[in-house]
């Protein structure tokens, strides 16, 4: 968080992800800044040649982002005395079309979609990466022919412990759960969805016993237990209010918690919401609450903010973020600001 001048509302860095290679797209890595108090975003300016950082880790002094294209690559930047960061170097993911990653045990992990593989990336000293140490291939396909004609690594992230990591795998209908030793990845767990599920992202509950498995390809989003590295897929929920109507269809996309576990948010692209989940029976059930307009066209990102009070959405279609002010008492969500950028596909804060 930077602060301003004397009687100036305090201001906190953000990035944003976007496609560089795509028309309409943006020159590279976004930054801006939103006020802490409202919300509302403002631009800062942009990183110039970070190619197509869809998605972006923001470490503080330093930051990571995926570049989505078919020789995968992950970039790493320092955030000089300017407050501007600067690129250290880039690394090859192995991969095509990297679309996610985390930071785990000193190692940053990268989640190929095309080839369905996840690699890992030590950083070193400097902040900067290290050469690859590892690639693990998934295995699996399932009966959408459009989506699930092989695997497709679409997120890695880490247990509430930060003892293992789990890659979420649309085309497989499984979440793989690994052990991260020495600089490579030994698989623990794997969890089998539904067919035709085709599991996105999923979000832990901050009690570490419960995690939420957003659907892609049939609106739902599955509870899991967890315990010691395995997760157990149990009942699922529809994302969508009874009645919604079935066209354009809708692709779940972004599953974020609150962090006092008491909420779920889902992104609806498509139907173009964020659905507001009460959490029940200590974190196994889940309940509708509503499914608030995006203010925008295909929220693919949602984020909220370290107080709980914010909620971001990228909506890649339209062009814009809006801003939601949360009801920590409700969890229901009121839209308060919109900020046009070039393909907004996440939110870092």
């Amino acid at each position: 968080m930077t602060e301003g001048v004397a009687g100036a509302r305090a201001e906190v860095r953000v990035y944003l992800g976007t496609y560089t290679t795509w028309s309409g797209g943006g020159t590279g890595l976004g930054l801006a800044s939103y006020d802490a108090a409202t919300g509302r975003l403002r631009s800062t300016g942009v990183v110039a040649g970070v190619p197509n950082p869809s998605f972006v880790i923001n470490a503080g002094r330093r930051v990571y982002a995926v570049n989505e294209q078919s020789k995968g690559t992950v970039t790493a930047l320092a955030v000089g005395a300017d407050g501007v960061p600067k690129v250290l170097n880039v690394q090859s993911t192995g991969g095509a079309d990297p679309c996610h990653l985390v930071l785990h045990r000193g190692h940053v992990l990268a989640a190929n979609y095309s080839s369905g593989s996840v690699s890992v990336h030590p950083v070193r000293p400097d902040g900067g990466l290290g050469p690859r140490t590892d690639l693990v291939r998934h295995k699996g396909s399932g009966p959408d022919p459009d989506r699930q004609d092989g695997p497709h690594a679409h997120q890695v992230v880490v247990d509430p412990a930060g003892a293992f990591v789990h890659a979420v795998d649309l085309g497989a209908d499984a979440v793989f759960g690994y052990r991260l030793d020495g600089g490579r990845l030994t698989r623990v767990s794997t969890a089998r969805l539904h067919p035709g599920a085709g599991p996105r992202h999923l979000a832990f509950h901050p009690s570490g016993r419960h995690a939420y498995i957003a659907n892609e390809l049939d609106s739902t989003v599955v509870v899991a237990s967890y315990e010691r590295g395995a997760l157990t897929p149990g009942r699922k929920f529809d994302t969508l209010p009874a009645g919604a109507p079935t066209t354009p269809r809708n692709y779940p996309a972004e599953v974020v918690v609150s962090a006092d576990g008491r909420f779920v948010y889902l992104s609806n692209r498509g139907h173009d919401s964020v659905a507001v989940f009460a959490v029940e029976d200590g974190g196994a059930s889940l309940r509708l609450l509503e499914a608030t307009p995006v203010g925008g066209d295909f929220p693919r990102h949602i984020a909220l903010d370290p107080t709980g009070g914010l909620l971001f959405a990228s909506n890649q279609n339209s062009n814009t973020v809006t801003t939601f002010a949360v009801d920590r008492a409700t969890g229901r969500l009121k839209l308060t600001s919109t900020f046009p950028a070039p393909i907004p596909v996440c939110v870092a804060l």
